[in-house]
């Protein structure tokens, strides 16, 4: 039985004491342990006298790195086993790429904290020995690869530059440039996500931030992404009011209503979807704008959707994505949907697309 992310906090009528450890969950990859250690140093400033313990855990997503992503199925691939640990008391909190996180939390479980959000695109990184010819996807020749494992990247991208060939691109950062750059490698490019070169320190092979505005045809993000989202139990109102101080409200509304969307539409999958939130007039205005793509795997059927609304409150952010939602199917996404629901009936694989 499932509880939506958005599950009430219970909270009681005395509050309770301040815990003396917290045990922090995480994935072992190097760009997740140190998301890890900027949350648990972060949380140590505000709450001096706690002890924070890092706990490195191996998903099906870190232990297999040569099956594409898409053929794994989406549904808590890098999730699961941590979130086991938090439902069993053997963590406290579990610290997310927000990306990588179900819209549907297991029973007890809420997204108890949103962070301050990292750049949020996609990127293009060039092959070392390319950089002097090639700038942008635009100025890539028929047939050049592209490497990714994002079944979302891969549709949007064909949708704009059907000349491009694709591969799957599996492995962490260091490994994945390590593989563009190779002499003997065929990849011309690699898109990436923005938040991840920028946290490991790589900021500096971005060649072209890719958004619905991008010159020659737009691309929008995963749901969440740029995001670090904190896992913990509804019942451990101690750990929550921990947690409450580091929260940023307009990350935390914006990743809401991105998220809304995802959940009202992939009816037990994951798809295709791209999305965008803007704050209009600056974070105070609370005037958000999210537009939101459902693009089908082979880049030939699109549907777009955007609308502005004031959102103050995370009910407000839901309830936005959920008419973004409904705006993209009564302009025909559900065609695209039920072909994706179809190919996963007929395929052995019951989750056969992510949508990161």
């Amino acid at each position: 039985m499932s509880t939506p992310a958005t599950q009430p906090i219970i909270t009681s009528s005395s509050a309770p004491a301040q815990p003396t450890v917290v045990r922090v969950g995480t994935r072992k990859s190097a760009l997740a342990m140190k998301q890890a250690e900027y949350v648990v140093s972060s949380l140590q400033r505000l709450h001096p006298s706690v002890r924070f313990e890092i706990r490195g855990m191996q998903s099906l997503g870190d232990i297999d790195k040569v099956t594409a992503l898409y053929k794994m199925g989406g549904k808590g691939l890098w999730t699961n086993e941590l979130e086991a640990g938090l439902v069993a008391r053997e963590l406290d909190v579990i610290v997310h790429s927000l990306k990588d996180m179900p819209t549907v939390l297991p029973s007890g479980c809420v997204l108890a904290c949103v962070t301050p959000r990292e750049d949020p695109r996609d990127v293009v990184v060039v092959k070392r020995s390319l950089q002097a010819q090639y700038k942008t996807l635009a100025d890539l020749p028929a047939g050049a690869v592209v490497g990714t494992s994002s079944v979302r990247r891969m549709a949007q991208i064909r949708r704009r530059y059907p000349r491009l060939a694709f591969k799957d691109m599996r492995g962490n950062i260091d490994t994945r440039l390590r593989k563009l750059d190779a002499e003997d490698g065929e990849y011309a490019v690699l898109i990436l996500a923005a938040a991840g070169l920028l946290r490991m320190g790589q900021g500096g092979r971005i060649a072209q931030y890719l958004e619905s505005r991008t010159e020659g045809g737009g691309m929008l993000h995963a749901v969440g992404q740029g995001g670090l989202g904190i896992e913990a139990r509804a019942d451990d109102q101690a750990t929550l009011d921990l947690l409450k101080p580091l929260e940023d409200e307009g990350a935390m509304l914006a990743c809401e209503a991105e998220r809304s969307v995802m959940r009202t539409l992939e009816g037990g999958c994951s798809i295709p979807i791209g999305v965008e939130t803007t704050w209009l007039d600056g974070d105070d205005s609370g005037k958000l704008r999210l537009t939101a793509t459902v693009v089908n795997v082979e880049g030939t059927e699109a549907v777009d959707g955007e609308d502005v609304e004031v959102i103050k409150t995370r009910e407000e952010a839901i309830e936005f994505g959920k008419r973004v939602a409904k705006q993209l199917t009564d302009n025909g996404a559900q065609k695209i949907l039920d072909e994706i629901n179809a190919e996963r009936e007929a395929n052995p694989n019951p989750n056969p697309w992510v949508p990161a």
